[in-house]
Parts: structure tokens; C-alpha cells; sequence
């Protein structure tokens, strides 16, 4: 299966590490609590898809794990600014989607019966 023509993984973890980017260089008006919050539960959901659409499991979704929780960590731990929180999540996205890539492959399109 694949999602613009790419691998899930891939194209799922570059979606969150540009909204993390999105919310580094401060375009929206969001406090930096919300911006965690948002970008925290973001990275998780798109994880965990990644995650069902790869196998094994497990790297990708120790990938979504950690990189919810350091934002998370980021955010709701420390005082930090919402550039912080967007430059976390897109260095711990890209280094754990690095890392991992070599462990997981797409799953295999369901096969389709055909007509008799």
C-alpha cells in the first residue's frame, strides 16, 4: 500500500514533522502549550497509522511513542517556547524515521478474488 506514491512511514512522519515545523517558525497564533498538545497528539495519531500500515510493528511504533513524548516532555515539562516544541519533534521525527526505516516495510495489499 502506498500513500502518494510513497511508503505510509515515510509520508506519515514527514506530515508531522512539517506541522512541527509549522508551529517552529511561529505562523500560527497558538501558545506554546497548545501547540504541544496539538503537534503531541498529532505525531501520535499519524504514528500510529504508520504503524498498522507497517511491518513490524514495533520500530514504528516505538518511532510514535518517542516522538510524542518528547514534544509532550517539551511541552507540558519544562517551560519552553513554540519554536522548542517544532524543532523537538521534527529532529526526533527525522532521526527515529532514519534509524527505524530499515526495520519496517509496507504491509502487502490485501489480495482481491476474482470473478469465476
Amino acid at each position: 500500500m502506498k500513500l502518494f506514491g510513497r511508503e505510509p512511514v515515510v509520508v506519515l512522519n514527514t506530515l508531522a514533522a512539517v506541522l512541527g515545523l509549522i508551529v517552529s517558525l511561529g505562523i500560527t497564533s497558538l501558545t506554546a502549550e497548545q501547540a504541544g498538545a496539538i503537534v503531541g497528539v498529532a505525531t501520535a495519531i499519524l504514528g500510529g497509522i504508520a504503524a498498522l500500515m507497517t511491518r513490524p510493528v514495533a520500530p514504528q511504533a516505538f518511532t510514535a511513542i518517542v516522538g510524542a513524548g518528547a514534544v509532550l516532555v517539551g511541552t507540558f515539562g519544562y517551560e519552553v517556547g513554540q519554536e522548542t516544541v517544532g524543532a523537538i519533534n521534527t529532529a526526533v521525527l527525522a532521526a527515529l524515521t532514519l534509524l527505524t526505516r530499515v526495520q519496517v516495510s509496507p504491509t502487502p495489499a490485501p489480495i482481491k478474488p476474482t470473478g469465476v
